[in-house]
């Protein structure tokens, strides 16, 4: 229902390069889920020299049409939630705080951030309907974004995250990230990921993504993408995605599809399982009969409905991580590990992981 929310008002998401580089000008910073309060935003901004840029799960803003159509929805600038504290107090701009993923903010910022909807901090503006004028009025008696107040670097989650430790190569920070890749935009190009199966050229998919946070064990994502094979492709989604789009996956050899493909929020993973679908049924077969494996993170509810829901429609051999919920009693484990082959990803071994999953284990 949210997904044909947004594509009924927004369009379908199609694939779109999202610059990381501020430009001068007053500035306003988006973060959360709620597409339809940035479009709103959007609207009561245009005209007035105020842009707009996206921040954490917001990202995937940038591949609907509608959304796209405004000139001064201007780039994406910072990474995932557990991080914005940092993010926030160099944003020369005002805040807009959606739906969850807040944090209380440092003294510095605090008059600069305001929530709405159902998300509300102590101490913080909220802004109870949807006009966002204060929002606006903040953001033009700021300075915004100068020649002397520009980050150095673009601002976007590295490829570990904390904890990852020395990357086994040094990548320079990207200036833009493609998102988009919906259903809609991927089984466009299924005759092509077909035949790179039927060709030897694809060996394998993997969906990694759901979850961000601050444990060090989180950093288990990023090497597992530093040590993907070339042959494969990596499907990704939610603020789990952090931990990997600022590593270079290229393109699959002698097809032009990209490896990293980017399906947007959390709140998207119905499009990763439009796509198995679609896959099994293409090669006449089930979604656990794929050369396919699901590397899932967890931090809150959303990610276990995300599970529950792949579970119910029959999906095994799921890793999730970076622990298995708390809440689980050890005969719930046993149940999922003994019907659905359930495992805890090995975070202290990334790359024994990824074997096994090669190997369809």
């Amino acid at each position: 229902l949210l997904f044909e929310s947004h594509c009924s008002r927004f369009g379908n998401p199609e694939p779109t390069e999202v610059t990381l580089i501020p430009r001068p000008g007053k500035a306003i910073l988006i973060t959360g889920h709620d597409m339809h309060d940035l479009h709103e935003l959007l609207k009561q901004t245009e005209g007035k020299g105020v842009d707009v840029y996206t921040h954490g799960e917001m990202l995937p803003a940038h591949g609907y049409p509608g959304l796209k159509a405004f000139k001064h929805l201007a780039g994406h600038y910072g990474g995932a939630w557990y991080a914005q504290k940092m993010d926030f107090a160099n944003f020369p701009g005002s805040i807009l705080a959606t739906t969850n993923c807040v944090l209380d903010p440092m003294s510095m910022y605090r008059k600069n951030i305001f929530t709405t909807g159902e998300t509300g901090l102590l101490n913080v503006a909220h802004v109870g309907g949807k006009d966002f004028s204060v929002v606006i009025d903040r953001a033009l008696a700021m300075d915004g974004w100068t020649a002397k107040n520009m980050p150095r670097t673009p601002v976007a989650s590295s490829s570990g995250g904390r904890g990852a430790g020395t990357p086994s190569k040094v990548l320079a920070p990207k200036k833009s990230l493609t998102v988009g890749f919906g259903h809609h935009a991927v089984l466009s190009v299924a005759d092509k990921v077909i035949d790179a199966f039927k060709t030897g050229k694809l060996k394998h998919i993997f969906l990694v993504g759901g979850c961000d946070g601050h444990e060090p064990q989180r950093a288990y994502y990023g090497k597992l993408g530093e040590n993907l094979p070339k042959d494969t492709m990596l499907l990704t989604l939610g603020c789990g995605k952090f931990r990997l789009i600022n590593q270079d996956f290229g393109t699959l050899a002698d097809t032009g599809l990209p490896r990293l493909l980017d399906m947007g929020q959390c709140n998207d993973a119905y499009s990763a399982l439009v796509v198995a679908t679609e896959l099994a049924k293409a090669f006449k077969t089930d979604v656990n009969s794929l050369p396919l494996s699901l590397d899932i993170s967890w931090f809150e509810q959303k990610a276990v409905a995300v599970l529950l829901t792949l579970l119910h429609l029959g999906v095994k051999n799921i890793r999730l991580g970076p622990v298995l919920p708390a809440f689980l009693t050890p005969d719930a484990v046993a149940v999922l590990v003994e019907k659905f082959a359930l495992k805890p990803a090995d975070t202290s071994n990334p790359e024994m992981d990824l074997k096994k999953m090669m190997s369809r284990c």
